[in-house]
């Protein structure tokens, strides 16, 4: 079956260091897959791939079969490739609805407008409120972000991001620096999400991991170790060896 993402054969090296290595990954529709590995396996750099940050030095990458291996950020974007990032990149000084409204507006060609009349495009608005209210954030649509718990800012950034109505989501660590308390709420809404959705998150926290994931790779220096189901992952012993005693019980 042919995959709405497809990674094939990405190599990346910086100088004499290679970080990624012959990675083959594929994401179906409506996906809920999990990358993960040990510190400096090189997961972020193969999501900085995925979205064009950097440019592979070999290998190809696919949206809906479409090489995009060559397009822009912004390019992929538009073609429904959207993330987080392990530190949340919002507008703090503007409320919660304002900075999921910008997003909106990008995505419909308004941002040229929007902040001339934000208050009067009842299109835009709407439509973020919807997001809003889709991931519980109504009541701190008013809200600036530097006033919400760092949680509830996540979930912003999440919205923000579905915004852009993507096909693809990745989450890089999405419950980094969020209280356990609220970890939940991120949770949730991610699975909420639709099954038209496919969503790869990177993620350190195996509890997080193994309660998102209906599959699993597994990095280790730039390659994939392997893949399974989280139920194979626990017991495999070379991804207990990799992480030196670490918990993978579900």
């Amino acid at each position: 079956m042919t995959g709405i993402l497809e990674v094939r054969g990405l190599y990346k090296s910086f100088g004499a260091l290679a970080v990624t290595q012959n990675v083959h990954l594929t994401l179906e529709a409506g996906a809920r897959h999990a990358l993960i590995g040990p510190n400096g396996a090189g997961k972020t750099t193969l999501i900085n791939l995925m979205t064009g940050v950097l440019k592979p030095d070999q290998g190809n990458i696919f949206l809906e079969q479409r090489d995009v291996t060559n397009m822009s950020e912004s390019g992929r974007v538009k073609n429904g490739l959207a993330r987080t990032f392990q530190i949340n990149q919002l507008f703090r000084k503007l409320t919660t609805l304002e900075n999921v409204a910008l997003s909106v507006s990008e995505r419909l060609g308004k941002n040229h407008v929007f902040w001339s009349q934000a208050w009067r495009n009842s299109e835009v608005l709407d439509e973020a409120m919807v997001l809003l209210k889709r991931l519980g954030l109504q009541s701190d649509a008013l809200t600036v972000i530097e006033e919400l718990p760092y949680g509830r800012q996540r979930l912003v950034e999440i919205a923000i991001t579905l915004g852009l109505s993507p096909k693809v989501l990745l989450l890089d660590e999405p419950a980094a620096g969020v209280p356990s308390t609220e970890t939940p709420i991120i949770l949730d809404a991610v699975d909420a999400l639709g099954d038209d959705i496919a969503v790869l998150i990177i993620e350190h926290d195996m509890d997080v991991v193994f309660r998102f994931a209906k599959s699993i790779s597994v990095l280790v220096s730039g390659a994939i170790l392997t893949e399974g189901t989280p139920e194979e992952i626990a017991e495999n012993e070379q991804v207990r060896a990799v992480y030196l005693g670490e918990s993978l019980d579900a």
